[in-house]
């Protein structure tokens, strides 16, 4: 389990493709920490580490995952937002994210706000009873709080923390990211349907 509360980036050294698999080979600060088999969500997604050299590891990412995210349009030299899985004795900083992504959300808009960012993302109508006003949502990995919510459109408020040290401030209007909503919304939603 995740909290959305990115720990740092990883830059995309080297990209392999075996069969409909893709492999990436990552470096990060964070690298040093890791051990093979551990699980760390990359823009959302959660995957397995695999080898690990110093600050360099890697991870594969299936067909499934190719299919629901946007891991098949990254690029060597592309940033990856990553964070270890929570720690049972750790702080609840964001929300329950479970690095399983739902789709994908597009970039509409980004307004500079001289100090703050808005951007507007646009999702497929089947989403929009999971976007609520003042709930959670988590993109690229990033546990942010939506607001002004429109049928299938939201907007969401980064602060320069949040701008300056993951890749959303690398995303450009028209770009895909990984969306992953609410557990708490996506239970509620299956029990009203039943």
């Amino acid at each position: 389990m995740f909290t959305g509360i990115i720990e740092n980036t990883a830059e995309v050294v080297e990209i392999d493709r075996n069969g409909t698999n893709l492999t990436f080979t990552l470096k990060s600060e964070v690298g040093l920490e890791l051990k093979v088999d551990q699980s760390v969500a990359h823009n959302g997604v959660c995957l397995t580490v695999e080898s690990v050299m110093h600050d360099v590891y890697s991870l594969t990412a299936i067909k499934e995952t190719l299919d629901k995210t946007n891991l098949g349009q990254i690029k060597v030299g592309d940033l990856f937002n990553i964070e270890r899985c929570m720690a049972a004795n750790g702080r609840f900083d964001g929300h329950i994210v479970q690095g399983h992504v739902d789709g994908l959300a597009k970039l509409e808009q980004i307004t500079d706000l001289q100090g703050s960012w808005e951007l507007k993302f646009s999702i497929q109508p089947e989403f929009s009873n999971f976007i609520v006003e003042k709930g959670s949502i988590c993109l690229n990995g990033v546990s942010l709080t939506i607001f002004e919510v429109q049928e299938a459109e939201f907007k969401v408020a980064l602060i320069p923390y949040t701008w300056n040290h993951t890749n959303l401030s690398k995303t450009a209007v028209g770009d895909f990211v990984n969306v992953e909503f609410d557990i708490l919304g996506k239970y509620i939603q299956r029990m009203l349907r039943k």
